[in-house]
């Protein structure tokens, strides 16, 4: 576990923010139920605020070691979905080939 997580430096603590991504960005997140680190209902309401999708699943804070096939899982929903939103964008834009307009 400790691999996974680096230090952070105080400096992050005075970092200005000029537009969160969770504003502007989709976001999935997955609340560990039984965590005693982030309580789950600061979980809900953090993930609820930023329209995250949101997937519940019994563990702890450290669900990724708990329950790796629940976080591959929400991870490869989150790609797949954005795979799929990128391709409906390319398909409502039109681009130039030669001279005359044709939709991607």
């Amino acid at each position: 576990m400790a691999d996974s997580q680096v230090p952070w430096g105080v400096e992050a603590l005075s970092g200005a923010i000029s537009e969160p991504a969770w504003k502007t960005k989709p976001s999935w997140y997955l609340v560990a139920t039984e965590d005693k680190m982030i309580p789950p209902p600061a979980q809900r309401f953090m993930s609820k605020r930023a329209g995250s999708t949101v997937v519940e699943v019994k563990g702890s804070h450290a669900i990724y070691v708990s329950q790796p096939k629940a976080v591959a899982a929400i991870i490869e929903r989150a790609a797949k979905a954005l795979k799929k939103a990128q391709r409906r964008r390319r398909s409502d834009h039109p681009t130039s080939v030669l001279g005359h307009q044709r939709w991607r």
